[in-house]
């Protein structure tokens, strides 16, 4: 059977899930040694890389694999193999091997967008371009031997990009005004010029972002319907909350890359933020990329609520300075994860609904 061929087949991308999967957990690890959890089933080299882990090893390798089954290519299925045994690398303790291998996803992912754009060169396809630009900044930083820190704010800017594509797309149900299209532009042509610059900028623009998000994405209007709609539309309204409180703590900082407003900043956006994404699209995602339906319960809702409540011990503990508070919150932000995933599993292998059209969110 050709590779092509192969490939298409939903079942043939689950090992290419599962090797995010590994990251996920192995950087969820990573995360609660860091905070004195001990021992931990992970590498030194897979504490101090937990954010690689988690924003290439696992998320590049779930953006990849969606990315790859749009594109219908077989060779954009190397982006996710290559973030996800990049992230086997890092865990292995072979760094740099791991840092190449998701330099070369991010890539990947770059040349796909650059196939999207040749087809159809909207703002969206412009912006998820940029977005896997950044990603290969933040990853390039990385492979150069700079810190984790110099990597972040790219990092930062991938998801911010890639997240507000999707939702533009997707916010073209509502009338939008030129002036509107304008201000979506210059927030996402200031995202990578404030990673280049400063932190506080980053964060300025971040808020900027989430007050765009409040006012003209379409879950605004979603949220006041029932069901997965309105699930969905509760679990992005949430992330756009948490984007933009960490925008405003990281206006506040000046030049600082560590210590604990730094933590609280970080992990409001990509806790906060980016998992309350996945939380709110795994519904639309899986059966967009394995073929498998995920029937909607309410019980998706105490997930929702553990990593709000959660985060929100967590972000305090940063911001009070009690080290028990936000180690509290780091364990309870692994627990609703873990709580998610498995209602999540559950759901797709019981199958008890053929997937439908994915409802507007």
């Amino acid at each position: 059977m050709h590779l092509g061929d192969l490939l298409r087949q939903p079942r043939a991308r689950v090992p290419l899930l599962a090797l995010g999967f590994a990251s996920l957990l192995a950087g969820i690890a990573g995360g609660l040694a860091r905070v004195g959890f001990e021992p931990m089933p992970i590498s030194d080299e897979g504490v101090v890389l937990h954010g690689a882990l988690l924003a290439s090893g696992f998320f590049g390798t779930v953006i990849a694999l969606e990315r790859a089954v749009a594109l219908d290519r077989s060779w954009g299925y190397a982006a996710p193999l290559a973030c996800g045994t990049g992230g086997l690398a890092l865990v292995a303790g072979a760094p740099l091997a791991g840092v190449l291998l998701m330099l070369g996803g991010a890539l990947l992912l770059l040349a796909m967008s650059a196939v999207f754009l040749g087809r159809h060169g909207t703002l969206e396809s412009w912006t998820m371009a940029g977005g896997a630009a950044c990603w290969c900044a933040g990853n390039g930083a990385l492979a150069s031997g700079a810190a984790v820190a110099a990597a972040v704010p790219w990092w930062i800017a991938f998801f911010a990009l890639t997240i507000g594509a999707e939702r533009l797309e997707l916010s073209r149900y509502l009338p939008r005004t030129r002036a509107v299209n304008g201000a979506f532009i210059l927030i996402a042509l200031a995202l990578p010029a404030s990673a280049a610059v400063s932190l506080a900028m980053q964060g300025a623009v971040l808020l900027a972002l989430a007050g765009w998000f409040f006012a003209f994405d379409i879950a605004r209007r979603t949220v006041r319907g029932t069901g997965l709609a309105r699930y969905i539309a509760i679990c992005l309204l949430a992330g756009y909350a948490w984007l933009a409180i960490g925008g405003a703590i990281l206006a506040a900082l000046v030049a600082q890359r560590a210590g604990p407003l730094y933590d609280a900043a970080l992990h409001a956006f990509f806790v906060g933020f980016v998992f309350f994404m996945v939380f709110g699209l795994a519904p639309v995602i899986l059966p967009a990329v394995l073929r498998v339906s995920l029937r909607y319960t309410p019980w998706f809702y105490l997930p929702v609520a553990a990593l709000n409540l959660s985060l929100a011990l967590r972000v305090a503990g940063d911001l009070a300075g009690l080290h028990g508070l936000r180690a509290a919150g780091s364990a309870g932000n692994a627990l609703a994860i873990a709580l998610f995933i498995a209602m999540a599993a559950t759901a797709a292998l019981r199958r008890a609904a053929p997937a439908t059209a994915a409802p507007p969110r």
